[in-house]
Formats: structure tokens, sequence, C-alpha cells
């Protein structure tokens, strides 16, 4: 029964994006993919800046981030218990002062979900210039509702834990007990 269900919702899906590719127009789902053919990083991140410009109110920074690929060791010694938004592995990591971000490996450029880490760390980018936020948790709600919008536009779904977002945005302290 599992398989039947299962098959069935894969063939939904597939009806579902081929009539996707034939009613959207040629110059739109060009446009869309456009981030697949950067050659490099700096291109890729001019791709999801210009996409930001669009859909965002938040303000373009004067310079581009600094990005660094760095070990899941390392991004775990750089923010131990940042797997707070349910997922398996961290991703991506921001750094304010430094305004560098950090991309866990493997990564892979042409891959809608790692990319979309990228355009999640610079929303935070452009985020750290933009006003006050009573906590830095306060910020990933933005951040993953507009990563949430980037893939959903591509016919993708994040895999988000919203409820621990929700919690992480509230900014109240953890580990309350009462005396």
């Amino acid at each position: 029964m599992r398989i039947l269900i299962r098959a069935s919702l894969w063939l939904a899906r597939t009806r579902f994006l081929c009539l996707f590719i034939l009613l959207v127009p040629a110059h739109a789902s060009a446009d869309l993919l456009a981030w697949r053919d950067a050659r490099n990083m700096g291109e890729l991140v001019a791709h999801l800046e210009t996409w930001l410009d669009r859909n965002t109110d938040l303000p373009r920074r004067d310079s581009p981030p600094e990005i660094r690929m760095i070990t899941t060791a390392r991004a775990a010694s750089l923010a131990p218990g940042k797997l707070w938004a349910g997922q398996d592995t961290l991703r991506g990591l921001y750094d304010p002062e430094a305004e560098a971000i950090w991309l866990v490996r493997p990564w892979d450029a042409r891959n809608p979900f790692d990319a979309s880490t990228l355009l999640h760390e610079l929303i935070h980018h452009r985020q750290a210039a933009s006003g006050h936020w009573y906590c830095p948790g306060a910020q990933e709600l933005p951040a993953y509702r507009i990563q949430q919008a980037w893939l959903n536009e591509m016919g993708l779904e994040p895999d988000v834990n919203w409820i621990a977002v929700m919690l992480e945005a509230g900014c109240t302290p953890r580990d309350i007990h009462p005396d």
C-alpha cells in the first residue's frame, strides 16, 4: 500500500513539473534557473543578490561577504548547538563581525538546497546592517521564509522544523526551571 501511495505521489509530482514546464514562458524558467549557470562563487552570489533585490526589502550591502568552505567538525566547533532548525547537519553560518559566510562541505553550487543555504546566509549579511534584532534567533524566521520562497519558485520545499524556528525567533531564554 505504501508503495502505491509513493508511486502515485511521484506520478503527481512528475505531472505537475511537466505542466509547469509547458505553461511557464521559456524566459521565466530560464531566469528561474539562471543561478545554475554561474561559473564561480562570485557569479552565484550576484544572481542570488539580484533575486533578493527583486523579492525583499532588505538593502544590499556595499561589500559582499567573504565566503569560506569549512568542514562539519569546524562548523560544530564554531556554533555548538546550532541544529535547532530541525536539520540533520549544519549547512552554513554567518559571522556578522567578520562579515563572513561559512558553507559546510560537501557543498554543491548546482544543488538548489545548497544554493538556498548560501541565499539564507546572504540574507543574514543584509540583516546585520538593517536594524535591531532582539536576539540573533529573531533573524531566522524571516531568513527561512525568504529561503522557502526561493525554493518554492522551483517547486521545492525546504526541510525545516518551523516550530523550532518559531521558538528560536521568540528570543525566550532556554533552560528555565522553577526554584
